[in-house]
């Protein structure tokens, strides 16, 4: 699977269970750690844990990593080059990854 295949699944499913504010960063000029982050929200533990399943069950894609799911708030699935990072709202506010990465490009899908 190509990389920008696998992006779109991962935010096709991630959209398939209400995901929020998702956001796509370009961060192959930033970083050797990956290619792509995913950042989303959920309002709640269960939407996260919905979200990291629906991902994980329907990505055709062997992850190799997946941490924070015994807690539900910040979620990272680990595809080496996509990172997916699923926050909880007050979270994801208070990382705001998207000021760290300011530098990488958004990406449309």
């Amino acid at each position: 699977m190509t990389t920008k295949k696998l992006l779109k699944d991962i935010v096709a499913c991630a959209e398939e269970k209400k995901a929020e504010d998702i956001l796509a960063l370009d961060v192959s000029k930033t970083t050797t750690l990956s290619k792509y982050f995913v950042i989303c929200s959920a309002s709640n533990s269960i939407q996260v844990k919905s979200i990291t399943e629906n991902i994980r069950d329907n990505v055709k894609e062997d992850v190799w990593r997946i941490e924070g799911y015994e807690h539900l708030n910040w979620v990272i699935i680990d595809y080496i080059d996509v990172v997916v990072h699923i926050f909880l709202d007050d979270i994801r506010k208070y990382y705001n990854l998207e000021r760290i990465w300011f530098d990488a490009k958004k990406v449309e899908i």
